[in-house]
């Protein structure tokens, strides 16, 4: 596959591996996954508008995150990095195979390591930017993907935090491509961006949407996750990128609104009836959202509702050792499996 039909490669599809071999302008080529990865399916390159791909990961799942890049072919934005240093490093020479140059900013949409682990691979030649909680986060939960997932080779993970932060919205300008960062107040966690392109009505949401698999609130706000879908719808964009999961349209927010409902009314009914999140996602019927994948969020997600139930305050910290606890035994009593 030659490096047009990649940029152009349907949401859908994914890229032939034999893509990822060849020189790496931005140094040794990467090393070969290990066999249990070898399965997953390669990153891609899907073109959204002129000057704007994004750079998706299948199949989406645990540390399966999207990426993406804006260029007017004299400067190039990033949005977001990956969990391993090597798909990192593929995402910098798809940049440079696609005939970008080298990015000198580089946006992350929240501090999880999935998104924000490959941040040094771009740095110091990018400047790398983020909300003002994003960086106190990042900072704060240190290798947070190898304490939940030790197992994995994330290769050289120097942790590099935003180093120039905003609190409510910043405008940037790659070229004549303008974009705006523009921050929902808590929802997917205390530190989200919502990169947005008016002109080309494209908005890369990170993971207040995901597509195809279950939301995840809890390190942030059942509240304020729907106060942000409202801003989402606000914007009118036409091509939404997720968090995970193939690229979409706004007709996504549908369905992350009823799921959040959801888990809303489970958690008056069961904190009501005295019972712990866990009996409740156990008993719980999903009806349509049992499509979702990773539906072991349930429990996590309960958590928070119940938290905020309670008075907590969005995004105040909760037991996350309980919290993956319960997850876990939602999943057959088998701990979640990072993808990356």
């Amino acid at each position: 596959m030659d490096d047009e039909t990649a940029a152009t490669t349907p949401a859908q599809h994914s890229a032939d591996p034999a893509r990822t071999t060849g020189p790496d302008a931005d140094g040794p080529e990467p090393a070969a996954p290990p066999a249990t990865e070898a399965a997953v399916p390669e990153p891609y390159l899907t073109e959204l508008a002129p000057g704007v791909r994004a750079f998706i990961q299948p199949d989406g799942g645990w540390c399966l995150n999207n990426a993406g890049f804006v260029t007017d072919g004299d400067a190039t934005l990033v949005v977001d990095t990956a969990a391993t240093e090597r798909r990192a490093r593929l995402l910098r020479r798809r940049i440079a195979e696609s005939g970008a140059p080298a990015p000198r900013t580089l946006v992350n949409t929240h501090h999880h390591g999935d998104h924000t682990y490959g941040n040094a691979v771009f740095a110091p030649e990018a400047t790398v930017l983020g909300h003002v909680s994003c960086r106190r986060e990042l900072l704060a939960a240190g290798h947070q993907l190898h304490a939940v997932w030790p197992e994995v080779k994330y290769g050289d993970i120097r942790l590099t935090a935003p180093e120039v932060t905003y609190t409510d919205e910043l405008t940037l300008h790659t070229g004549d491509i303008e974009v705006d960062l523009l921050h929902p107040g808590v929802a997917h966690t205390t530190g989200d961006t919502l990169v947005w392109l008016p002109r080309q009505r494209v908005v890369f949401a990170g993971d207040l949407v995901f597509h195809g698999g279950t939301p995840f609130i809890l390190m942030g706000s059942l509240t304020g996750s729907l106060r942000a879908l409202e801003l989402l719808r606000s914007l009118d964009a036409v091509t939404v990128v997720p968090g995970h999961g193939p690229v979409t349209g706004p007709e996504v927010y549908d369905g992350i609104e009823r799921y959040l409902r959801f888990v809303g009314r489970l958690a008056q009914e069961g904190r009501a009836a005295g019972r712990t999140p866990l009996e409740v996602a156990r008993e719980a019927d999903l009806g349509p959202f049992a499509e979702l994948a990773e539906s072991e969020r349930l429990v996590a997600n309960l958590h928070r509702a119940y938290a905020e139930l309670a008075g907590a305050a969005p995004g105040a910290p909760l037991d996350p050792i309980a919290a993956f606890g319960d997850m876990a035994a939602l999943n057959g009593g088998v701990p979640m499996a990072c993808h990356a």
